[in-house]
């Protein structure tokens, strides 16, 4: 079975198909759907499989997610209120243009760098 190396001696760790990783470990983003956080212990595993083709290549990229033992991660650190106060200035500046200075209530598009009025689209079409 390919990438099936529980005892890491091919790849350096032990690593899993997709699927198939032992019960106990997950990733990143199934920890911090669990409200949980690595908290800086190390990779115990990982996971390999074949991604998409680039456009123009022969060869599948090896795409990887790794795994962190759930038993040692700790709990999300809660937002305090100096963050929720940067959080709000960040997304203030996002959503102002910075030709116009226009608040508007939806996140600028970074592919124009200002509204779409001041971008040359007309109205009706910006909304």
């Amino acid at each position: 079975m390919k990438f099936y190396d529980p005892t890491g001696a091919e790849y350096g760790i032990p690593t899993y198909p997709r699927r198939l990783a032992p019960e106990g470990l997950a990733t990143r983003r199934q920890l911090r759907a669990m409200d949980l956080r690595p908290a800086g212990q190390d990779v115990v595993a990982q996971i390999l499989w074949h991604g998409r083709r680039p456009p123009g290549s022969r060869t599948r990229l090896v795409r990887a997610a790794y795994l962190y033992r759930i038993d040692l991660a700790a709990p999300v650190r809660p937002m305090t209120p100096g963050m929720w106060r940067a959080h709000r200035a960040m997304m203030r500046a996002r959503r102002t243009c910075p030709d116009c200075q226009v608040t508007y209530p939806y996140v600028i598009p970074t592919s124009l760098g200002s509204c779409p009025e001041c971008a040359g689209y007309p109205a009706a079409l910006a909304a």
